[in-house]
Formats: C-alpha cells, sequence, structure tokens
C-alpha cells in the first residue's frame, strides 16, 4: 500500500481520482466527502454539509469541482479548491444513489430512490430536466462521452437512455428479469452495457435500443460493470465471487477470474486495458492481467469489506475505499507495504509518523487535535495527556483498532485483534 488515508468515522462507499491523479475524492457513511492530497497523504479538505450518508462522489473532467450524491435526499457540488459547497441541489425526494458530471462540467446527472433521473446545470444549480418514468429506485447513471445521452439503471429490470437536451425517454431496454445494479457507456456512445441482479451482464445498441449480447455465466448478482477504452471488453464483477472479462466481438467469456472468496463489489480498467482492480467482501483489492486472466497482485491491507476502486489516468496507482473506514492508494508496480502517514506540528510538540509505542507526546487541552485522521481513542479522562475537549488519545496505526478495556489514571489497557492485552503508560517518555 502506497497510503492508507484514515479520518471516516464510517465505511467509504465510494472513491474516485481526479484527471490528473494528484487528488482522491471519498464519500462515507459518515456524512462527509473527502478530498486527498496524492502527493503527502493528508486529507486537502473535509466537505461538511450533507446529513446522511454519502453514497456517490465524483470529479469534474479538470477537477476544479466535484459531485456529491447522498441518502439526504440532496446533491451537492464542491470547489476543490476552497472546500465550499457551490450548489446544494434540491428535488429529490428519495435517496441519491449515483451521481456524475458530464465530459465539460457543464452538467450532473443523479439517480434516485424516487425512480427519477434528474439533469442539473452546474452554474446555475438549476434542475434542468427531471426524468420520470422508472418504477423502482434508480441505481446507476452515467452521461455518453458526448454528452448527449444519459443512461440509468433500476431496480423496475430496465435500462433506460434519455436525451439530454430534449429531455425525452430514446429507449427503454427491457430485458433484465432483475435489479439493474450498473451501466455503462462505451467510449463511442454506441453500446451501453448493463449488470443484473438475474446474473447477466447485457450490451444494448443505442440506436436501435435492440440487445445485441446477453453475456451469461455468473451464478450470482452481478454488482459492477465495465467496458474497456477500446470498447472490445466488457468487465463484470458478481456475488459469485468471480470476475469475468468478455469480448465484444465474439459474445463470448475470454477469462474467468477466480481469487477471491467473497461478493466482488466493484471493477474496472486501466485506461490502457491491459489490467483491471477489482474490490471484494474478502477485504482485498486484486490486480489482472487481461491478456493472461492471470492475478498480478493481491493487495491486503483493507480490514473490511471493499466497496469501490479505481485506476488513476497513467495507471500507476488504484484508489480503494472500504468499510473498515480507509481509503488506501496502492503503488501499481512495487505493490509495496509503506504505510504514508503525514506529520503535524503543532506550538510545542511534533507528532509524527511511525511513530514507537512508547513515544507518545502530550498535546495539551486547548490546543486543536489531530486533523489528519488517524485512528484514535475516546476516554474520559481529565489528564493532561488527552487532546482538548474532544478527549481524544492519538494510537500509531499500526497497532490496529483496538477495543478500550480499561482507563486508570493514566494507564490504558488495550484488547487488541491479536487478542493480546497492550498495556500503556502515558506518563512514560512524555
Amino acid at each position: 500500500v502506497q497510503a492508507e488515508l484514515k479520518g471516516h468515522t464510517g465505511p467509504v462507499r465510494s472513491v474516485a481520482f481526479s484527471q490528473d491523479g494528484s487528488q482522491v475524492v471519498s464519500g462515507s457513511d459518515d456524512k462527509t466527502v473527502r478530498i486527498w492530497n496524492m502527493t503527502t497523504g493528508e486529507v486537502q479538505a473535509e466537505l461538511k454539509g450533507h446529513t446522511r450518508i454519502v453514497n456517490s462522489v465524483a470529479f469534474s473532467k479538470d477537477g476544479s469541482q466535484i459531485v456529491s450524491g447522498s441518502d439526504d435526499k440532496t446533491v451537492r457540488i464542491w470547489n476543490v479548491t476552497t472546500g465550499e459547497v457551490q450548489a446544494e441541489l434540491k428535488g429529490h425526494a428519495g435517496w441519491v444513489n449515483s451521481v456524475a458530471f458530464s465530459q465539460d462540467g457543464s452538467q450532473v446527472v443523479s439517480g434516485s430512490s424516487d425512480e427519477t433521473v434528474r439533469i442539473w446545470n452546474v452554474t446555475t444549480g438549476k434542475v434542468e430536466a427531471e426524468r420520470k418514468g422508472h418504477t423502482g429506485d434508480v441505481r446507476s447513471v452515467a452521461f455518453s462521452q458526448d454528452g448527449s445521452q444519459v443512461v440509468s439503471g433500476s431496480s423496475d429490470e430496465t435500462v433506460r437512455i434519455w436525451n439530454v437536451t430534449t429531455g425525452k425517454l430514446e429507449a427503454e431496454l427491457k430485458g433484465h428479469t432483475l435489479i439493474v445494479n450498473s451501466v455503462a457507456f462505451s467510449q463511442d456512445g454506441s453500446q451501453v452495457v448493463s449488470g443484473s441482479s438475474d446474473r447477466t451482464v447485457r450490451i444494448w445498441n443505442v440506436t436501435t435500443g435492440k440487445v445485441q449480447a446477453e453475456l451469461k455465466g455468473h451464478t450470482g448478482p452481478v454488482r459492477s460493470v465495465a467496458f474497456s477504452q477500446d470498447g472490445s471488453q466488457v468487465v463484470s464483477g458478481s456475488d459469485d465471487k468471480t470476475v469475468r472479462i468478455w469480448n465484444m466481438t465474439t459474445g463470448e467469456v475470454q477469462a474467468e477470474l477466480k481469487g477471491h472468496t467473497r461478493i466482488v463489489n466493484s471493477v474496472a480498467f486501466s485506461k490502457d486495458g491491459s489490467q483491471i482492480v477489482s474490490g471484494s467482501d474478502d477485504k482485498t483489492v486484486r490486480i489482472w492481467n487481461v491478456t493472461t486472466g492471470e492475478v498480478q497482485a493481491e493487495l491486503k491491507g483493507h480490514a473490511g469489506w471493499v466497496t469501490s476502486v479505481a485506476f488513476s489516468q497513467d495507471g500507476s496507482q488504484v484508489v480503494s475505499g472500504s468499510y473498515d473506514q480507509t481509503v488506501r492508494i496502492w503503488n501499481v508496480r512495487t505493490r509495496n507495504s509503506q504505510l504514508l502517514e503525514s506529520s503535524i506540528k503543532l506550538p510545542d510538540n511534533t507528532i509524527v509518523s511511525k511513530i514507537g509505542i512508547s513515544q507518545f507526546h502530550i498535546i495539551y487541552p486547548g490546543q486543536q487535535s489531530i486533523p489528519n485522521g488517524n485512528s484514535i481513542l475516546k476516554i474520559s479522562d481529565g489528564n493532561e495527556w488527552i487532546i482538548g475537549v474532544l478527549q481524544e488519545c492519538w494510537i500509531p496505526s499500526q497497532y490496529g483498532n483496538f477495543s478500550l478495556v480499561s482507563v486508570y489514571g493514566s494507564i490504558l489497557c488495550l484488547g487488541c485483534p491479536s487478542g493480546d492485552v497492550v498495556i500503556l503508560d502515558m506518563n512514560v517518555a512524555m
């Protein structure tokens, strides 16, 4: 792992790289959106405003804005530089499950549990169109590359293609027999791929609205689908624990990638199409060679389900978000185990990364608590080694997630996931 980005206090639902790879955005059950600097590994901004779970996040292509969709029924547009909310887009009557920017950044599309798809003007913050027609939750939405169309997938078992300019329904694509979980356009906009709980992947012709191929083979719901950049292949991830690569010319499965031991939640191609990344409930991220079908790397480190994965534009890095409340950045080439943790200098003390078990530094009441999101324990004691009014004590992340057993004076007794018990005397080495 190249960097473990800590700070969220709830499962991470969605992650994405900026186009230039310099930043990562994450959305979490803790109601926040966070922007991470890839050079320093530090949180650049914590975007607060949502009042419920953040389900989906995305960067605009130029990297100047972020869009987020939440269970609080709102869509928010954020300024990346200032961290301020530019627009709070209200109108949905249900959870916002999926959001995306158009390529030129002028519009945002959102899909909601209120059964509608909405197109928003980013400049004015006004809704340009409300697309009605679905009779179930809208689970996934995406713009075509040229911005002229939007595709949506729903629990009503249909895929719909909408004209962005006229707001009219161009095609209702029927064939799936259960929830449609994931949809995407091919790069040239001529095809749509959909993955469903009916265990199939379907390829649709955008012009005719006809199904071009029904790709069968998965033995569990299909959670995630994506086209390769050249449109020659599709990847799918499923509850059956497998990742499959499909050949678009023949409609046949090119490779069945086995290795995960639980549900595969998220899949993506690298831009050059040579690699695939997958994230699973087995807590691992895997990188696969598209040509050979072999696993190139099994990336371990997450302590919870991996819900979202993506490649950087140059393919050198992978980002993953997990139920363990962390975002991780992986170096694709080295797959090294370096843990990148930031440092923070306080008026009288410096907290440094990778400090030892006996090298705790005092942070006196009244000073600001550590903002970089390292694991903390909340305790109730009045001694000076507790951080300010928040009553928090910073513990090095290499010691895992503790369950607090006992506090007595300056002594902490901590239970470890390994079964060990650690006794810390906070009067030592201060």
